[in-house]
């Protein structure tokens, strides 16, 4: 016995549609839904249909035309980027050692999900950041993974929240330095193998000893850019930046250079006096270490750049370590580092002349000198703790001392990030 079909049993087979179905059908269809829906209803002030095809639309066309604009932008500000590097003139070449390289989109890695952090045994704060174990810790409270990189010896903010540069402890395969991106992608290889590298302090120019040669480039957008490379001497290295100038050390005691790379090759004349160079004043001289006087004793000296670090001032006093390690203020009025003892001293440069000023200031520098803008100094002392040389307290008498870190797992230590200095 058969049953009477329904008219309203969604089972009942109904007619025969193509699968393929214009806008128009889609449309019409939803203007039919709409009319059955307000059937017993009264009249409607408007189309209920018609609206939400002019809704749909509308966010359709907003949704490409906020696409277009962004691309659009975006390609601006790298074109724009792009050319003002490649605009000063140059020797340019392609270094063996550049990973990233623009025209190879496949040495770029894809963004990876984040991961989230490990709880930690305490809070984990400093004036700066802290690279700890596999983390960069922010001085905000952020975090990010850095699975892959390291070990580290040094790491620099780059300016304009561009992210973050790591350098590698040396191996015997070299340096490598790292990008770590702003925006939470996996960090990516700029540089391997390396025989030393140099950082600019606002993190946007980068140098490096690859083989028979110097080489120096921008940073923009995670790439190295306009390359310039120079043959140099066996064991010349490239140590700072002042200004787009490279400040370079001669093997053994043959002193510092300065090399422009606009100029193409690499000066002969060296700075013989000069020993060590521990930052720039907000003025371009740099603060070095010289040998002066009969017999040669190590002094404290603002060498000129653009005279090819002639010293322009001289003050000895204070008995210098000679182990290069210190480091300048922002705004070039402190300089703190080792004595020849077990501790480290602050130097007003203000005072720089017939006599230096100095004061006793803790711990011995053992690694890098990280400033804050403020005006304190941080720096990792020989068991892995965390000093803090605040000026105004070190002249009041306070001898300062290191604590210890959280989070730091036994026989590691943390690496400090130096700020930007523009």
């Amino acid at each position: 016995m058969s049953r009477t079909p329904n008219p309203c049993d969604n089972q009942t087979e109904g007619p025969k549609r193509p699968f393929a179905v214009t806008q128009d059908e889609l449309e019409r269809a939803l203007r039919e839904t709409f009319a059955r829906r307000v059937a017993a209803s009264g009249p409607l002030a408007a189309d209920p249909a018609a609206l939400a095809i002019r809704r749909a639309n509308r966010t359709v066309r907003r949704r490409a035309l906020t696409g277009l604009a962004l691309a659009g932008a975006a390609t601006v500000l790298v074109t724009t980027g792009m050319a003002q590097l490649d605009d000063r003139p140059s020797q340019q070449g392609t270094p063996t050692v550049v990973l990233g390289d623009p025209g190879n989109p496949s040495a770029s890695p894809l963004p990876t999900a984040s991961v989230p952090a490990p709880p930690l045994s305490g809070p984990v704060r400093a004036e700066l950041d802290l690279i700890i174990g596999s983390w960069l810790d922010g001085s905000g409270g952020e975090r990010r993974d850095l699975t892959g990189v390291g070990p580290v010896d040094r790491a620099q903010r780059v300016a304009d929240h561009g992210g973050w540069l790591v350098t590698s402890v040396e191996t015997a395969a070299g340096r490598t330095l790292w990008w770590v991106s702003p925006n939470g992608s996996a960090p990516q290889v700029l540089l391997a193998g390396a025989d030393a590298i140099a950082l600019a302090p606002d993190g946007r120019q980068v140098a490096w000893r690859d083989g028979p040669d110097v080489l120096a480039a921008g940073l923009v957008g995670g790439q190295l850019v306009a390359t310039v490379r120079t043959p140099a001497p066996d064991g010349t290295v490239p140590v700072g930046f002042a200004g787009d100038a490279v400040l370079i050390r001669q093997p053994g005691q043959g002193g510092f250079t300065v090399w422009r790379p606009s100029a193409g090759v690499l000066p002969d004349a060296a700075e013989r006096s000069v020993l060590n160079v521990y930052g720039v004043l907000p003025d371009g001289r740099v603060v070095a270490q010289v040998s002066a006087g009969t017999p040669g004793r190590p002094c404290l000296a603002l060498l000129d750049p653009a005279r090819g670090l002639a010293p322009a001032r001289t003050g000895c006093g204070p008995e210098l370590g000679t182990d290069g390690r210190g480091g300048v203020s922002a705004d070039g009025r402190w300089l703190l580092v080792n004595g020849v003892g077990k501790g480290a001293l602050l130097v007003d440069l203000r005072t720089l002349g017939a006599t230096v000023s100095a004061r006793a200031a803790g711990p011995a520098v053992t690694g890098v000198v990280a400033w804050t803008p403020t005006g304190t100094a941080l720096h990792v002392d020989g068991a892995g703790g965390l000093v803090r040389v605040r000026a105004e307290r070190v002249l009041a008498g306070e001898r300062p001392g290191a604590t210890a870190v959280a989070g730091v797992a036994p026989g590691d230590r943390p690496v400090l990030v130096s700020d930007t200095v523009s």
